[in-house]
């Protein structure tokens, strides 16, 4: 299963949203408007049963630029959300860091 969802993830992307969202929502509530390859994907499988997931977009990205984010998904090769986290606001970020997103999944 793992292994299976190594392969699954993609793409990435954050948003200003931050309120609970619908369980039949199919993308962020308020995407930052960043091409996905502004961000920096990395999936792995670090042990039997745990996924972990990182996502980056640099600080100088325009579209970054004085926004408070506060959610982050995670896409399939077919733009199918496979998940969204809301959380509270981070930055605005400056121009000379990055954003990093971690997500762990663990399975049983």
């Amino acid at each position: 299963m793992a292994d299976q969802l190594v392969s699954l993830l993609v793409n990435g992307r954050v948003g200003q949203g931050g309120n609970s969202t619908s369980p039949a929502a199919t993308d962020l509530d308020v995407d930052i408007g960043a091409d996905d390859s502004a961000y920096t994907k990395t999936a792995i499988k670090s042990n039997q049963n745990t996924v972990e997931y990182k996502l980056k977009i640099a600080g100088s990205n325009t579209n970054l630029d004085g926004k408070s984010i506060r959610e982050a998904a995670f896409f399939d090769s077919n733009d199918n959300m496979l998940a969204r986290l809301n959380f509270d606001a981070i930055g605005p970020i400056a121009n000379t860091s990055d954003l990093e997103i971690f997500f762990i999944l663990e399975m049983e």
